[in-house]
């Protein structure tokens, strides 16, 4: 875990910062009501536009600890949130260790939680890191953080059949998995799975043509990034450390881009609803019985708000 943005290599470009559009942020802020002299945390801060408009709308002296496991990405957020000065802490870690993170900093509890999952657009803009084959070949790697863990190449070169099938299947949501499991490795021993678009080539062959409504390796690619960065795994280490972290009265906000995503969200906010009070449990209370969509205008200006699901939490004094 390193408290400050680690050095990269990486080149942040003003374009891209410019062109990140945080998702759902009105919504957002509106359930957070952030104010000056509280605390939060962006736990997955990425390009940092969350977190910018939580320490404007926090001003003068409001605080955001912002987590993320991918050091490009901490490196932007270090560029866009550099005029305010000392009013974030940036650190890198996965935020299942949100715990971990805030007691190093000496700053629990927090008044409100934000996390946004998934991939961002500058991330899948980048064909070097693997996320996405549209936007020109690249390698099979897929990791949040470069440094460290399995890339998917290296995943796919151990996995067997089987688990293959169940990845594919389980993160994907993928109906044609042990077809597509199959084919993938097939290439694999042949020697020629080397890149993002070799892979996507395998599995377009693998779906049938009127199953084409969005590109056919979407799936595959969805299902392997999750198992690479054990994405639900850390998704559940969060929301199970979050609530004891949180002020009473402080609210989690988690911004969802698929079911996997949103079911685990859902179940165990409603598992710390029902915590037993009387016990000292953490509790909270839901605020949105349905999760809060992106309205028209906002679908059509950024795309990727289109599958964006929202729920809220607020924690109840023991």
């Amino acid at each position: 875990m390193t408290m400050t943005t680690p050095t990269t290599a990486a080149t942040v470009e003003a374009g891209t910062l410019r062109a990140h559009e945080p998702v759902l942020l009105e919504e957002a802020l509106a359930l957070l009501a952030p104010a000056p002299g509280r605390r939060y945390c962006d736990a997955t801060v990425g390009y940092g536009g969350h977190a910018r408009a939580l320490l404007e709308r926090s001003g003068p002296d409001g605080r955001v600890i912002g987590i993320d496991r991918d050091g490009d990405a901490l490196a932007a957020s270090r560029v866009a949130l550099a005029a305010l000065g000392d009013r974030v802490t940036l650190v890198h870690a996965p935020f299942g260790r949100v715990r971990e993170v805030l007691d190093e900093l000496a700053a629990v509890p927090v008044d409100g939680f934000l996390v946004d999952l998934g991939v961002s657009s500058p991330q899948l803009d980048r064909p070097e890191r693997g996320f996405s084959f549209r936007r020109g070949d690249g390698p099979l790697d897929m990791r949040m953080d470069r440094a460290s863990g399995e890339t998917a190449g290296e995943l796919l070169r151990r996995v067997d059949e089987d688990e293959l099938g169940a990845i594919l299947r389980d993160f994907g949501e993928e109906r044609h998995a042990r077809r597509i499991a199959r084919a993938i490795l097939r290439a694999r021993d042949a020697g020629t799975l080397g890149s993002t678009g070799a892979l996507a080539a395998v599995v377009a062959r693998c779906v049938p043509g009127y199953e084409r409504r969005k590109d056919p390796a979407t799936r595959t690619f969805q299902a392997l990034r999750i198992a690479v960065n054990r994405e639900l795994e850390e998704l559940d280490r969060f929301l199970v450390a979050a609530p004891s972290c949180l002020r009473p009265g402080g609210r989690l906000v988690v911004i969802a881009f698929h079911s996997l995503e949103d079911r685990i969200v859902k179940h165990r906010l409603r598992e710390f609803a029902g915590a037993g009070r009387a016990a000292g449990e953490p509790s909270l209370r839901v605020l949105t019985k349905r999760p809060l969509e992106a309205g028209e205008a906002e679908r059509s200006r950024n795309p990727r708000a289109r599958s964006a699901k929202l729920r809220a939490a607020e924690r109840i004094a023991p």
